[in-house]
């Protein structure tokens, strides 16, 4: 059997991480029957920081020396993230799980945009195009004004604004800043966040099977946040990039085995268009990435 390309070894490892993100979220959604929102975000950051100490530790990430302005980025970046885990898990415990990942699947095409009106980066005529289509199958599925909307798909729209927040936070992070340290960073902040959250309410007795599913959620959490890296860094990213829109087919499968979910038409409509959009955009990217890698090789040329 011939070896695997690095580009297939990405694929792999990018469909790996969004079934560990999409586990972690039922499992999440499983237990939000037995605590409430802050006790769950409080004691799945607590198993997940723990993970991500000591892979740090292993890795020699644990204590980097960070200057003022990556301090402010992470410090902005971990606002950023506490609201967008807020937000999602809000809409995540009261929607189809289906449908709050189908309307996240927007955040590439909110990225760009943002990244154009903010960062000043390039997006031609086509890729606004892509971005106001793919908008439009948020607004399918989140069906304002009909009998079938739900005040929890403000909440999941809530959710991208924050994370398109935290990745432009990123982006302007110094290459020299450990990622396993700005992740370490950030899931200390959360916890720490969950914890004062819930500890003013009255804390409820926590099962064995609560622990169980908290455990459970940690475990593929951290299995998707290491497998995520790891496609990254195998193969090109305009080609592994792609495969994480097989979100939607986890969150689909497991949306109607585990909680008898069943996506209506204007749902698999919407996040067809969001899907197809957000490829669309990824490919165009790649496009411009060659354009300007090929310009510079050129002799004389400039930008």
């Amino acid at each position: 059997m011939a070896p695997l390309s690095e580009n297939a070894r990405g694929a792999i490892f990018m469909m790996i991480a969004m079934a560990g993100f999409v586990c972690n979220d039922a499992l999440m959604k499983l237990v939000s029957a037995e605590l409430t929102l802050y006790q769950a975000v409080f004691l799945r950051g607590l198993m997940v920081t723990s993970m991500l100490a000591l892979f740090a530790l292993n890795r020699g990430g644990l204590m980097p020396r960070i200057g003022g302005t990556n301090l402010r980025l992470i410090g902005l970046r971990l606002f950023a993230e506490v609201g967008g885990t807020t937000c999602f898990l809000t809409a995540l415990f009261h929607m189809p799980i289906a449908n709050t990942t189908a309307i996240l699947q927007s955040m590439p095409l909110a990225v760009t945009l943002a990244a154009a009106l903010f960062l000043r980066e390039p997006v031609g005529w086509r890729r606004y195009a892509a971005i106001a289509v793919g908008f439009s199958g948020v607004l399918v599925i989140i069906r304002p004004g009909s009998d079938g909307f739900s005040v929890y798909s403000v909440w999941a729209v809530g959710a991208v604004a924050f994370m398109v927040l935290r990745d432009l936070s990123t982006r302007r992070l110094g290459r020299d800043v450990p990622s396993v340290f700005v992740a370490l960073t950030t899931a200390s902040g959360i916890t720490v966040f969950g914890g004062a959250v819930a500890a003013a309410d009255a804390f409820p007795p926590v099962t064995g099977r609560a622990m169980g599913l908290m455990a459970a959620a940690a475990g593929f959490l951290f299995v998707g946040y290491l497998a995520n890296v790891l496609a990254m860094r195998h193969g090109e990213i305009g080609f592994v990039s792609p495969f994480r829109y097989t979100v939607m087919i986890w969150a689909i499968a497991l949306g109607f085995l585990v909680f008898g979910e069943r996506p209506d038409a204007r749902m698999l409509a919407g996040s067809a268009i969001v899907v197809a959009t957000g490829i669309y955009t990824l490919y165009r990217e790649r496009q411009r990435a060659r354009r300007v890698l090929a310009a510079r090789s050129v002799p004389g040329r400039g930008l």
